[in-house]
């Protein structure tokens, strides 16, 4: 599957039990972090278990664009000979990219703080999302974007020749406003603040942490008050990249409404800022089994075992836990309208300015397949018609969303009748082996 090419439609049918092991991939959001960090670190960083997905490879690219060496030695093994801080070149094209709001996010924070220009563009999912969030932030630091109406993409960013330290208080719940803002901090002097209201998940501050930042956090009656310390020598590391907890949502969920399902899935992060859904489907009912927990990276993991869970209830999911889950809620919707009773999902604004509208998306998509949806701008009400209830038999469209295609794709394992996805390329931007996977589990996925 190309994420940049023609569309191509995939179809699921309804699926005998799912079976075996679950391999997923390395964790997307880490994999950026450990090609942006060791590009900003001295030596040699070696990455193993990162995520190879398009959005990581532009990544990649893209550093080797500002000046780092960036190597692949064999299968998810990788290593970055960093520039140092402040060591960014001025690259010579513009940085494309492509699917990925993270990528680029963070790519503008790192550069910002350098008397360097740059032009970012991406795919035509990514040039519809708005940019704003981060470029005001750093233009407190002095830097400059000049980007389409809106603060779209394509966008050039000046960085500040002389820039300042900042105190920041996050707007909105968002790690990657959060991690821009403090890769912008490692070249100003002094100390640079942020300050969020709710927790997000904490990757970059951990991987800080790791390469030798001065970094702290307290809470206080502000919520997290992050204070890093600018222009530290990061030192190269070795970074374990522990398997994507997103990405492990798919055939875990998917096990959970096929009937006779019984796999696991090995090494899955953890983390206590991105395992919202994981605890919302226990309390759902869901039979997964937390084996062998244990710390990789830096990272806390553990394997699951997940069973056919035919009596599964709706919810009411916390709107407090939203922001460690929030790339999961098209997924689960899908698994509540495989529920008995009405799941409610609140505080969810965020997912209408992700890769799509994903409560439009879904809405529609469940709506075509028979389900009952309510939405507002800033819920999504799913009525669940219990195991073995969803209609089905019809193609959803996914915006050019890798999350949306691959969550209706396991909506079809179970449904009554066919489920189609218009567009399954941009797949390949977070999960490149989704299909082998799956029909390696006893999936039946049928392209055209």
């Amino acid at each position: 599957m190309s994420g940049h090419g023609d569309a191509q439609p995939m179809t699921a049918r309804k699926s005998g039990p799912l079976r075996g092991v679950a391999e997923v991939p390395g964790d997307k959001s880490i994999s950026h972090r450990a090609l942006i960090f060791g590009a900003m670190a001295v030596g040699e960083t070696r990455v193993t278990g990162l995520l190879e997905g398009q959005d990581v490879l532009d990544t990649a690219k893209a550093m080797r664009a500002f000046g780092a060496e960036v190597t692949r030695h064999g299968l998810g093994e990788w290593s970055v000979h960093g520039v140092g801080v402040g060591g960014f070149r001025e690259p010579a094209d513009v940085i494309d990219c492509g699917n990925s709001g993270t990528g680029v996010r963070l790519i503008m924070g790192t550069m910002a703080t350098s008397p360097i220009t740059a032009t970012f563009t991406g795919d035509a999912s990514l040039r519809k999302r708005p940019m704003g969030r981060v470029t005001d932030p750093l233009s407190l630091f002095g830097a400059r974007a000049y980007g389409r109406q809106g603060g779209r993409l394509p966008m050039t960013v000046v960085g500040a020749a002389d820039p300042v330290p900042v105190r920041y208080a996050l707007p909105v719940a968002s790690a990657q406003v959060k991690s821009a803002v403090l890769l912008a901090g490692l070249n100003a002097p002094g100390q640079t603040v942020v300050i969020e209201k709710e927790p997000t998940r904490d990757h970059s501050e951990r991987m800080l942490l790791g390469f030798g930042a001065a970094l702290t956090v307290e809470t206080t009656a502000e919520g997290n008050v992050i204070t890093l310390t600018g222009r530290p020598e990061l030192r190269a590391q070795t970074v374990a990249v522990p398997r994507d907890p997103s990405s492990a949502a798919f055939p875990t969920c998917a096990a959970l409404i096929v009937e006779g399902s019984d796999i696991t899935v090995p090494g899955v992060s953890q983390n206590l800022t991105r395992n919202g859904l994981y605890l919302t489907l226990v309390e759902m009912g869901a039979q997964i089994e937390f084996m062998n927990p244990r710390e990789e990276g830096g990272e806390p993991v553990a394997d699951l075992r997940v069973k056919f869970s035919p009596d599964l209830k709706g919810i009411e999911v916390p709107e407090e836990r939203a922001p460690s889950m929030i790339d999961e809620y098209p997924i689960l919707s899908v698994v509540a309208a495989f529920a008995e009773g009405k799941t409610v999902m609140r505080g969810v604004k965020e997912l209408r300015v992700k890769e799509s509208d994903r409560i439009d998306a879904m809405a529609r998509g469940l709506e075509a397949c028979g389900v009952r949806v309510e939405e507002d701008e800033d819920t999504l009400i799913v009525h669940g018609l219990g195991a073995g209830g969803v209609p089905g038999g019809a193609t959803a469209k996914t915006h050019l969303d890798h999350r949306i295609a691959m969550s209706f794709l396991v909506c079809g394992m179970a449904a009554k009748k066919d489920v189609s996805v218009d567009d399954a390329s941009p797949i390949l931007t977070s999960f490149p082996i989704f299909e082998g996977l799956m029909t390696g589990l006893g999936a039946t996925l049928a392209r055209g």
